[in-house]
């Protein structure tokens, strides 16, 4: 156990529009790991538009003055027997327990898993100096490569890699990414690897220059029509007019695949011009430890560019802010120790 009883972190005090100050900073307990639960020193915690939907009430918080934070990377201080050693690096991310007994988790679909629960919303996650969580859904790091390059990969990288699987991205094809923050630009370096034709589309032009220099073949603003039509997409920003966008730029047979847990009312649909053609529209809910472990697999033996802002454990309120107001141009990084 570790020697402190106290810890600095932040807690979900009032949800409501981030310019209210829906977050608080507080002195907590240090938790104390439950029998199949691991207690991790946090190193540095990425930060997530889901941590922000979740202080501006978008979700609706499950239960109060949660600690928000999913994408943590941090030691072990204590685990249980046969896990992991104390000092390993490990890192905690959004999918934090399943019922393991569901069809859809007896189908290997445990993201669809109606008891499933999430770190930093059905329990506190990593704005704070210790979190804990079940063994089984933690995932090993490598100890070598500083923290904040590793956290973004927990949520922004494996949701990314989901995302691009659902969009069912022909070998070689065309794929149109709108909205290009966290996790857009790690699955741009993914599909860019495999040898896709990557076209950028986004409001932000700080965004469309990191775009071009990760290696898209173009990049516009969010309702501009791609250079050419697209085998797939992939919508990373909330905003729901962007679907009728995304499916008229599909060529026949393309798939949409929308990343986002929240995303703003989608307006009516043309079938001729959206849908027809075989044009097919997707979700995409959280992920399996499955892709964790692969795309995480990858991104060590291929460590992708990873670009970061950097936030003192203090200015939890001030990142997400400036993720509001689209100030951050990658990932913000929190460094709690």
């Amino acid at each position: 156990m570790a020697a402190e009883t106290d810890m600095d972190a932040w807690v979900v005090a009032r949800p409501g529009p981030i310019g209210t100050g829906p977050l608080e900073r507080v002195r907590l307990p240090v938790p104390r790991p439950g029998p199949d639960e691991v207690l991790v020193k946090v190193e540095a915690c990425a930060v997530c538009r889901t941590d922000l939907h979740l202080a501006e009430g978008d979700l609706p918080p499950r239960r109060p003055r949660t600690v928000p934070g999913h994408e943590a990377v941090g030691r072990v201080i204590s685990a249980p027997p046969g896990t992991y050693p104390a000092g390993a690096r490990v890192g905690v991310a959004w999918l934090r327990s399943t019922c393991g007994a569901c069809r859809y988790c007896r189908r290997g679909l445990e993201n669809l898993c109606p008891h499933s629960a999430y770190t930093g919303w059905d329990a506190d996650g990593g704005y704070a100096e210790y979190l804990t969580a079940p063994a089984d859904y933690v995932y090993p790091l490598p100890g070598d490569p500083p923290a904040a390059r590793l956290a973004p990969l927990l949520c922004a990288g494996i949701i990314g890699y989901r995302a691009l699987l659902r969009a069912d991205l022909p070998e070689g094809g065309r794929l149109g990414i709108y909205g290009f923050g966290a996790s857009a630009h790690l699955t741009a370096q993914v599909a860019i690897a495999q040898g896709a034709t990557v076209h950028v589309l986004t409001r932000s032009p700080a965004a469309r220059s990191l775009a071009l220099e990760l290696g898209a073949a173009s990049a516009g603003d969010a309702r501009d029509a791609p250079p050419e039509a697209l085998d797939a997409a992939i919508l990373f920003a909330p905003v729901g007019d962007l679907v009728p966008v995304a499916l008229a730029a599909l060529d026949r047979g393309g798939v949409l695949a929308v990343a986002g847990i929240h995303l703003s009312d989608i307006p009516g649909l043309d079938y001729d011009r959206h849908l027809f053609q075989e044009r097919t529209l997707r979700s995409v809910t959280a992920n399996t430890r499955a892709d964790g472990r692969a795309y995480l697999a990858a991104a060590t033996a291929h460590p992708p560019r990873v670009s970061t802002v950097s936030y003192p454990a203090d200015a939890a309120d001030r990142a997400l802010a400036d993720l509001a107001a689209d100030r951050i141009n990658g990932v913000a990084v929190l460094h709690m120790s």
